[in-house]
């Protein structure tokens, strides 16, 4: 069954128990969303905080896809940019689909449903979004139209000595 997606959500106390509860298991199961496992909710919590208070001062939208049960199953946060020179393109950050969903196309129906609300911002040319090397993820965001277009090699560390790369991606929207 699909998930049902929706844009800048009522954020209720459901909401975001269920986005913590989301980007607490994501990253315990190696996803590449900000921290290493094992990881509580308390630590997410403060970066969630800082996703809120963006969205509350309109620099960031929330894109959520629940389940068939209601739960929280995959978010994806839109952060347009700021500078006068930059306003034409937006970035995608923390992009997740439950562990639960993975394998299920849930990844690809997340980054469409982005894709279809960045073109409904109107002036939005592109999307760009960075991941993690040594998963594969520039292979999955490449199937899904995205373009690599730079990449910093170690420029993340997961833990001593284990540097990965920082890949940035680019999908065009014209």
């Amino acid at each position: 069954m699909p998930l049902t997606f929706t844009l800048d959500p009522a954020i209720t106390p459901a909401l975001r128990d269920g986005i913590l509860d989301l980007w607490t298991d994501v990253s315990n199961a190696g996803g590449s969303v900000g921290f290493v496992p094992p990881v509580t909710p308390d630590e997410i919590r403060p970066e969630l905080v800082r996703h809120f208070v963006a969205m509350a001062e309109g620099r960031t939208r929330l894109l959520v896809g629940h389940d068939e049960a209601g739960r929280v199953a995959a978010t994806a946060f839109l952060a347009r940019n700021t500078h006068r020179l930059m306003t034409h393109w937006l970035w995608l950050y923390t992009v997740m689909v439950h562990p639960r969903h993975q394998g299920r196309g849930y990844g690809r129906d997340l980054l469409a449903a982005a894709e279809e609300a960045a073109r409904g911002l109107g002036g939005i040319e592109g999307i760009r979004l960075t991941c993690r090397g040594g998963h594969g993820l520039e292979r999955f965001y490449a199937s899904c139209g995205y373009k690599e277009v730079g990449r910093v090699p170690d420029a993340i560390r997961v833990g001593p000595g284990d540097d990965r790369d920082e890949i940035v991606m680019l999908l065009p929207l014209r």
